[in-house]
């Protein structure tokens, strides 16, 4: 038991190491997105409810991309915990083409988003905005999916803080950028409105990737996987192995992404008010999905460490260890929201019926990141045990079938007379993040009985090639 606790202990030590580095430059990045939604709030609230739609569809795009690379932590993690450390180098260079086309999908739906507007019926008074926003950012997607497959090789290797040192030095030019091209200056610049955010979002990414690929020339920690190695033809084997693991798992990330961003779109249709508040609560909630984001990120990379070493028993540890660390800073910060909902509204706005609206919002987002923290850390653990089309199908029934649509029922067909009885409440955003919250508590109660199963199984050692 002694031993079964110090080992428990070390392995405690090194996912919180690991989350803490991760979480550090997460937020860095997350803070990228609270910047503009500050300085738009600030600008115009037209400007801010326009950011809600322009970031919504390119959340959706890009994080669905994201999720594709991001999927292959396990692959070069089992490689690193095997000791086949060329071979990490030989699988990134492949994934090299992989990202490629990720990159050709992104610019591709980023540059013609005019079907997704009209679809989701954005009022046509913020289409011109959102458009240019995203035509802008748009020509930042390869240097941002790049900088994505730099980072996901620096997480599976247990080395974060490269990539943190990068996206908190992206910050610190981030923030004056989005301030002084959005707001200008008096007689010297004038404001560029929500565009200026789109400017800063391109020349931060570009930033960012040529400090990635200034740190793999130069680093001593990278020779050993010969990242530099002659580019090799494409290997078709090696990519069907992505693909089988990163597109289920892209699709999956997708869908949970476009239930939470696409309800920026509908809500656009209930106004200003509704929609700028919405956006208050949305970002606060992606700012919280980073710590239980940061955890798994560290978990998954510990337990695939271990089956890649053939210790099952070591792997199944930083799993329970991992699913704790969770699980205690969720409550954490879901008391904290619940405690503080009123001034974080505030904070976001100078109009009483925003913060007002936002901070009914923030109380539903209470349940709603309670059950994101379980859903996601169970996501990435079950891909270490290569189950990812299960949370694919999962993902499509719940948070599409119950959150999405569901939201959208009673937001828009709820009949009269039937929400006296009922603790929906349509003709609101609150339709969207009720019916959503119920979708992730089911979602998390069924990925984590699928995750025990699957864990506690007996698994060959079989390093992904």
């Amino acid at each position: 038991m002694t031993r079964q606790n110090s080992l428990a202990s070390t392995e405690r030590v090194t996912i919180l190491r690991h989350a803490s580095t991760v979480v550090v430059g997460q937020l860095a990045v997350m803070a990228f997105g609270i910047t503009d939604t500050l300085v738009a709030g600030h600008f115009a609230d037209t400007a801010l409810a326009a950011l809600s739609v322009a970031s919504a569809a390119y959340i959706t795009i890009h994080i669905s991309l994201m999720g594709l690379l991001q999927a292959l932590l396990p692959v070069w993690a089992e490689l690193r915990g095997a000791n086949r450390y060329a071979d990490v180098g030989r699988s990134f260079r492949q994934a090299l083409y992989l990202c490629a086309v990720t990159v050709v999908i992104g610019m591709w739906a980023l540059l013609f988003p005019g079907p997704l507007l009209r679809w989701t019926q954005v009022p046509f008074e913020l289409q011109a905005q959102v458009q240019d926003y995203l035509t802008i950012v748009a020509f930042g997607v390869p240097a941002s999916l790049l900088f994505r497959l730099y980072s996901t090789l620096n997480q599976s290797l247990g080395k974060p803080k490269l990539v943190t040192w990068v996206q908190v030095g992206a910050l610190a030019v981030k923030v004056p950028l989005s301030i002084l091209l959005v707001l200008g200056i008096p007689g010297w610049l004038d404001p560029m409105g929500l565009v200026g955010c789109g400017w800063a979002t391109l020349v931060v990414n570009c930033l960012m990737l040529g400090l990635a690929v200034w740190l793999l020339r130069t680093q001593d920690f990278y020779k050993p996987f010969q990242i530099w190695a002659p580019m090799e033809a494409p290997n078709a084997a090696t990519l069907m192995r992505f693909l089988r693991l990163g597109l289920p798992s892209g699709l999956a990330i997708g869908v949970e992404v476009t239930s939470f961003t696409l309800m920026s779109l509908f809500i656009a249709r209930l106004g200003v008010v509704a929609s700028a508040s919405h956006q208050i609560v949305a970002n606060m909630a992606a700012v919280l999905y980073m710590v239980p984001l940061a955890l798994s990120i560290a978990s998954s990379a510990r337990i695939s460490y271990w089956l890649g070493a053939n210790q099952v028993h070591k792997a199944r540890l930083a799993l329970r260890t991992g699913l704790g660390l969770v699980l205690l800073m969720c409550v954490g910060l879901s008391g904290l929201l619940w405690t503080q909902r009123a001034a974080l509204a505030s904070l976001y706005t100078q109009s009483p019926e925003v913060a007002a609206l936002a901070a009914t919002l923030l109380a539903w987002l209470v349940l709603y990141h309670f059950a994101d923290a379980i859903q996601v850390f169970c996501v990435f653990a079950l891909r270490c045990y290569d189950v990812t089309l299960l949370p694919l199908v999962i993902y499509t029934l719940l948070l599409w079938g119950v959150g999405l649509a569901g939201g959208y029922g009673v937001a828009y067909a709820w009949p009269d007379g039937v929400a006296v009885q009922s603790w929906l409440t349509p003709q609101s955003p609150l339709a969207f993040w009720q019916t959503s919250s119920l979708a992730l508590c089911l979602t998390a109660c069924l990925l984590l009985a699928v995750l025990w199963r699957v864990a506690y199984r007996q698994r060959p050692n079989t390093p992904h090639a």
